[in-house]
Formats: C-alpha cells, sequence, structure tokens
C-alpha cells in the first residue's frame, strides 16, 4: 500500500504533464540496427517484425498517458521501438464510442506504419475499451496482442456505489456491456494477456480482472500486492509483457491459462 501511494503521487505530479505532451508523437519506423542499445539488438536479431509492429497504450478512467511512462522506458529498454499513446478524454461517458474513436487511431497507426497489426495495451478502463473493440468491432483483424492491466472484464462492485454515471453504470457487474462482451466471439483470434492483482482497490473482487470467455485466446496473469495504479509500474509485468510480444503467430500458446508473477519495481 505503501508502494501504491508513492506511485499515485508520483503521477499525479505528472498528470499535468500529460495535458501539455503530444501522446502520439511520430517515431521513425524502419529495420535498421544503428543507435539501438544491446537488448533492442538482440530482439531485432531474433525478430525484426517484434521490433517495429507498433504498441498502442490506453489508459484508464480520468487519466492520461502519463501513467504509461515507466512501462513505456522498460519496454523501450527491451527494443521496442515504436509505443503510441490514445488518449481519451476525462469526459467519456460511453466504452462503445470510445471504442469506436480506438479504431480510428488504429487504423491511422496501421496506416503510418505499414504493419497490418499492432499491439495494444490497455489500463484499467482502457482495456475494456480495447476489449470491446476487438471482441465486438472487428478490431481482431488489427490487434495482434490485447494486454489488460487491472481491467474490470467482469465488472466491480465498486461500481454499484457511482452507478448514476453512465460510464460507471457500464462497469457493474450486471450492466448491459459486460454482458455483450460475455456472447459467442468465435472469429476472434487476438491473444489476449490478462494481469489481475489480489491487492487492487478498484476491481472488486480481484478475479474479476480476469478474461472468462471460452471462445478467447486468453493468458490470465495474477500479481501479488501490487495496487491498481501500480501495475504500470512492475518490473515482473513489463518482463511478462516484453516475453509475450517478443513472440509473434505460431511461437507461443496462448490457449486460457492461468499463470503467476512476481513482483518487482522498476528503477
Amino acid at each position: 500500500m505503501a508502494r501504491e501511494a508513492g506511485w499515485v503521487t508520483a503521477h499525479l505530479l505528472m498528470y499535468p504533464l500529460g495535458l501539455l505532451t503530444e501522446p502520439t508523437a511520430k517515431v521513425e519506423r524502419g529495420h535498421t540496427l544503428g543507435g539501438l542499445s544491446p537488448h533492442q539488438r538482440g530482439l531485432a536479431h531474433y525478430s525484426v517484425d517484434a521490433v517495429a509492429t507498433p504498441i498502442l497504450l490506453v489508459h484508464g478512467i480520468v487519466d492520461n498517458h502519463t501513467i504509461f511512462a515507466p512501462l513505456e522506458r522498460a519496454l523501450r529498454r527491451r527494443g521496442f521501438t515504436d509505443l503510441p499513446s490514445f488518449d481519451y478524454g476525462v469526459l467519456t461517458s460511453d466504452v462503445r464510442e470510445t471504442a469506436g474513436r480506438l479504431a480510428t487511431a488504429v487504423e491511422r497507426l496501421v496506416a503510418e506504419s505499414g504493419y497490418e497489426k499492432v499491439h495494444v495495451i490497455g489500463h484499467s478502463l482502457g482495456g475494456l475499451i480495447t476489449r470491446y473493440y476487438v471482441q465486438r468491432m472487428g478490431g481482431h483483424e488489427r490487434v495482434h496482442t490485447a494486454v489488460t492491466l487491472g481491467t474490470p472484464h467482469q465488472g466491480t462492485a465498486l461500481a454499484r456505489a457511482g452507478s448514476v454515471l453512465p460510464l460507471v453504470r457500464q462497469l457493474r457487474p450486471d450492466s448491459d456491456l459486460i454482458a455483450e462482451l460475455n456472447q459467442a466471439a468465435a472469429d476472434c483470434d487476438t491473444r489476449f494477456l490478462a494481469f489481475y492483482s489480489d491487492l487492487d482497490q478498484l476491481v472488486l473482487p480481484s478475479r474479476n480482472a480476469r478474461i472468462e470467455h471460452p471462445d478467447l485466446r486468453v493468458r490470465n496473469v495474477r500479481v501479488r500486492g501490487i495496487g491498481h495504479m501500480s501495475l504500470t509500474n512492475d518490473g515482473g509485468i513489463a518482463f511478462q509483457i516484453a516475453a509475450a510480444l517478443a513472440q509473434l503467430d505460431g511461437q507461443a500458446d496462448f490457449d486460457v491459462h492461468e499463470s503467476s508473477v512476481a513482483s518487482s519495481l522498476l528503477d
């Protein structure tokens, strides 16, 4: 809890920067090894496509792209080079509408990068927006791997206390949005990597951050002792994400199963 409080305080100081900086700054895209670190060179030799495949970052409710600063830095150090963000604003009131805007952002990223599929990492509500786009709006044709961190895939009991707000109502376990996501999705081949924590203060019960769907390729990963906001600031999580994104189709088994990860602070 002390770690969570410390990271929340640091993030509150960083938050205003997210209002002033451009979240989708363009990067030089290409396959040259010039200027890359040893980590980046190793990944490039292993898979050029893994290095260059864009990773779109989607923040949670009442937040912005600065929440991903530690994770983005960790992924860059491990060799990934293209990590733009999708900032959807604090006034968002509907998951479906925001998923439509995410679809537009993904199409723009595909056009700019030349890659037909990208990866998406979503924290909290950002993961639910990503899943809705992938599962219900044909996003599986554009998203290779979707990573979610502390996302209320089965809703959260905490939403019952604030259900006067339209967006919060969608996060109730019995909402029509959650029911829609439980519908069949036989044509969805996107890989899902869902992290959930036993110390999540916002997803109650914490197991609701798991993806339980018979048609989806899912790896649910349990982490211990990490608060909701600190999920983007953990070294063990960053390592597992990097390992998964370094493996493209045919190189990793993403059938439904459960695993766990040890916590470690990112430096």
